[in-house]
Parts: C-alpha cells; sequence; structure tokens
C-alpha cells in the first residue's frame, strides 16, 4: 500500500492557504476537514467557541462501540507579523527538497498526513476505528482542545490511544513539562515622587519578581531532578512587566506575568501558593499599611497539564514500534497530550517535522520529514488491520 504523496502535499497546501492564525477565525479549515470526511462516511462532532467563530472537530471512521486510535492535532498558527518571510507565508513554496508555509511544521503537515490515510482506511473496511481530533486555540494556552475532551464523555467510548502529532522528528516523547502561566496586577497608591505616602506598585512587582527568581536558584541547586527533560528541572520566568507613568510619580499599578514549567511529578500547586504567601505576607503588610487598597491580585492565564508515560505504557509502545525506534524522550514544550493523558486517554506525542522551525518565519516541513511521516502512517492502518 502506498499513500500518495502528492495527495498530502495537496491537503498541505490547502491547509496552509487558510490564514487560521489564533486571531483569526479557524472555520473555513473546519468545514474543508468536515466535508472532506464526511464524504468517506466519518461520523463527525463540532464543539464551538462561545462567539462561535472558532470550532474544533472530532471525527471517527469504523465502528462505535471499540476505542480505536486517535490522530490528533491543532489548526491554529501563531501569527508571521514582523517576521522576515522571503516567500507568501500562506502559499506553499517548494525548494531544495523543502516545502515553506505557516504551519508545515507547526502542524498542518501531520493533519494532511492524518486526512491521506482515512481513503485508504475506507477502501482496506478497516474494523478498529480510527479518529481524528483538531483542535483551536491551541498556541494561546491549549484553549479549544478542553472544550472537545468533554465532550467526549458523550460518546459511547473514548479512544483506546492517541497521537499527538507536534514536530518531533518523528521521535516518541513520552512525557512533558506542565506549563502555569499567571497575571499580576499589583495596585498601588499614586503620589508625587518626592513624597512619602505612595505605594510604589512597580518596587512591590520587583520584589516579588526578585522572590521568583530565588525560587527558581533554589530549584536549580536543590531539585527536584529528572534526567530525561532538558532542563531537568522545574523552571520559572518572568516575561512581561508593565507599570509607571513618569518618573516624578510614584506608580499606581503594575502588571507582569510570570510562568511555570514543571517536571511532571513536580507540586505547581505548591510553588504558585508560595508564590501568593510571599506577595500576602511578606509584602503586602506595608504596602496596606499605607493604603488598605493596595495588594497583589493574580489571574491564571492557562494551566497545561504536564505527562510522562513509562516506556513500558501499551501507548508508548504502540508509537514505538510505528516509528521502529528504540528509545523515547521528554520535552520541555507543553502540547494537548498532557491534557488528554489527564482525562484518562493515554497520549504521546510524535510528528513529523522540527520544533525548531515552529513560529520562525521560512517555517518548513522537508520532503524527507513527510516520508517518514507517510511511513508512520502506513504502519498505523497495518496495525489497524490485525
Amino acid at each position: 500500500m502506498n499513500i500518495p504523496s502528492g495527495h498530502t502535499e495537496d491537503l498541505i497546501e490547502r491547509l496552509v492557504g487558510m490564514d487560521t492564525t489564533s486571531r483569526n477565525s479557524n472555520l473555513q479549515a473546519i468545514e474543508f476537514i468536515l466535508q472532506y470526511l464526511q464524504a468517506l462516511g466519518a461520523t463527525c462532532r463540532l464543539t464551538h467557541s462561545d462567539d462561535g467563530r472558532k470550532a474544533n472537530i472530532y471525527a471517527s471512521l469504523g465502528p462505535a462501540d471499540k476505542g480505536g486510535v486517535m490522530l490528533s492535532g491543532h489548526t491554529d498558527v501563531v501569527p508571521v507579523d514582523g517576521q522576515a518571510w522571503t516567500s507568501d507565508p500562506f502559499r506553499l513554496c517548494e525548494k531544495n527538497g523543502k516545502l515553506y508555509g505557516r504551519g508545515t511544521a507547526d502542524m498542518k503537515s501531520f493533519i494532511a498526513l492524518s486526512l491521506a490515510i482515512a481513503p485508504e482506511y475506507v477502501r482496506r473496511g478497516l474494523q478498529t476505528p480510527l479518529h481524528f481530533s483538531f483542535s483551536y486555540d491551541e498556541e494561546l494556552g491549549c484553549i479549544g482542545v478542553r472544550r472537545l475532551i468533554a465532550d467526549l464523555d458523550n460518546l459511547p467510548v473514548r479512544p483506546q490511544f492517541c497521537i499527538v502529532g507536534e514536530p518531533t522528528m518523528m521521535r516518541v516523547v513520552a512525557g512533558h513539562k506542565g506549563k502555569r502561566s499567571l497575571h499580576c496586577q499589583v495596585h498601588g497608591k499614586e503620589c508625587h515622587s518626592a513624597l512619602i505616602e505612595g505605594v510604589n506598585a512597580v518596587e512591590a512587582a520587583a520584589e516579588l519578581i526578585s522572590h521568583i527568581k530565588t525560587m527558581q536558584r533554589r530549584i536549580r541547586t536543590n531539585g527536584p531532578f529528572n534526567e530525561k527533560f532538558n532542563p531537568p528541572y522545574t523552571t520559572l520566568h518572568t516575561g512581561i512587566i508593565q507599570g509607571g507613568k513618569a518618573l516624578n510619580i510614584v506608580p499606581k499599578e503594575c502588571l507582569f506575568e510570570f510562568e511555570i514549567r514543571s517536571l511532571p511529578d513536580d507540586d505547581t500547586d505548591a510553588l504558585e501558593q508560595e508564590i501568593r504567601q510571599h506577595a500576602c505576607q511578606t509584602i503586602e503588610p506595608e504596602m496596606k499599611s499605607i493604603d488598605p487598597k493596595a495588594g497583589f491580585a493574580f489571574t491564571v492565564n492557562d494551566d497545561t497539564a504536564g505527562f510522562q508515560l513509562a516506556d513500558s505504557d501499551p501507548a508508548v509502545c504502540l508509537v514505538t514500534t510505528l516509528t521502529g525506534e528504540n528509545s523515547t524522550f521528554r520535552a520541555s514544550f507543553g502540547t494537548e497530550a498532557g491534557l488528554f493523558n489527564r482525562a484518562g486517554v493515554p497520549s504521546v506525542v510524535c510528528g513529523p517535522g522540527s520544533i525548531e522551525q515552529a513560529h520562525k518565519p521560512d517555517e518548513f516541513i522537508s520532503r524527507q520529514q513527510l516520508a517518514a511521516g507517510t511511513q508512520f502512517m502506513e504502519r498505523l492502518l497495518n496495525y489497524l488491520e490485525q
């Protein structure tokens, strides 16, 4: 059996040509996938965003009373604004054995490979189900897939295994860190900088950020450690800070955003609580002695679960068999696999292309990686035939 490479590339071209940047609607892509799979007899379910501008699709081929294997990916891509592309990012371009375009690596090529095997699945009349899960707003914090996962409760049987096709160069990723990002709004009291009755929100924010940095140094030195990850410990990072209007005004407001990328076995809740307690118990008392309204307000922006499966786990064994690999890896970036695993669907990350290309100008996937992805899908069909 041979999956036509031309069909796969046609699908990549169609998908790349749809600007599904996260700020835009993804309904054009979802409608295309819906019609493609329905024409093959798939049963399809859509779950929409609150405003109706975006949707997930969950589709199934084969019997409804068996688990089967799910292929999962996200339809949204990151912006190209300000990037120096040498070709139109939303028009597939081939050069020297590489296909260029936004989403070629992350991760429309995997979606195309998944769709390309559907006709062959139907032709063979396979009886082990094949499922497709394509989501919205993964790049904004795995937002859309949470609704798709909740909708799985309405199915007679959940998928037995899930393969999330993020770009791993077809290596098997059996675990990745979790990510929790928080927005912190610091409220102070404005006054002239020559006076002392103000509460400096910027300085209060700086104190807490300094404590977060101290926590990072402690973890870097004392752990916990897991050498399968790089770096082999949980990381904390402050990436955005804004505050102040003029040098001679004590700033009333300051906001900053920070994140915790945690090992799967680390206690993210405890780390967050330590940060909140330091703000409340160490920094706020002095602030409130001047103005009771001063203080910190935290909002969780993103909470994406990490996961780690043993190499002996059936899901890991399946995917390593399909790739022909003998080893597994761990990733520091997050994916939807953590949420699927937390929901009880054993999930492994494996897909064509390199994460090094993701989010960059002139993003590409090599024909060599597409060939490896095609071979993987052919082996998957053989597995489903057993």
